[in-house]
């Protein structure tokens, strides 16, 4: 008789042990229930197009969206008096950052750059990679760089004909 109640209070502990672990599984399961999964705040991306013209005399940046309506446009010519200065990557740097606040206040977080030299020309001016440098620096993602310079094919007829200018 003695062995039928140890092995009755063994069975019995064993029960209470696995009632405990289900007990506690449904504790945990209904705790995982009741909390529901916090959504995060997903910021919309909004992406602009940023047309960069820059010869040796001036650096022009026009900021667009993708139906290519203008959100804003500067020069170095707004950023300084001095001619000679229009093309400077100083210059650019400034004009870059009052794009960035402009972009930002529209809420512009990326930019598809398009860069743009005189017709012609195999580089672009100066004032190119100081403002997409200052651009980054502000923040704001590049997801692509294209070169959209002109370049002639034949161009127009040269002067004094096919025989060339006589003396």
């Amino acid at each position: 008789m003695p062995e039928k109640e140890k092995i009755e209070e063994e069975t019995k502990i064993k029960e209470d042990k696995i009632s405990e672990k289900t007990d506690k599984e449904i504790k945990v399961s209904d705790k995982k229930l009741d909390k529901e999964p916090q959504k995060k705040k997903i910021k919309k991306e909004k992406i602009g197009i940023l047309n960069i013209y820059t010869s040796f005399n001036n650096t022009i940046i026009n900021l667009t969206d993708f139906s290519g309506k203008t959100i804003s446009k500067f020069s170095g010519g707004q950023s300084t008096k001095q001619d000679r200065l229009k093309a400077n990557p100083t210059i650019a740097m400034f004009v870059a950052q009052r794009i960035s606040e402009e972009a930002k206040d529209n809420g512009i977080t990326g930019f598809y750059v398009k860069i743009r030299a005189t017709t012609g020309q195999n580089n672009p001016g100066p004032g190119v990679h100081a403002a997409i440098k200052s651009l980054i620096r502000s923040g704001f993602k590049i997801l692509s760089i294209m070169e959209t310079t002109r370049m002639p094919r034949g161009g127009p007829k040269k002067p004094h004909g096919r025989r060339g200018r006589r003396v």
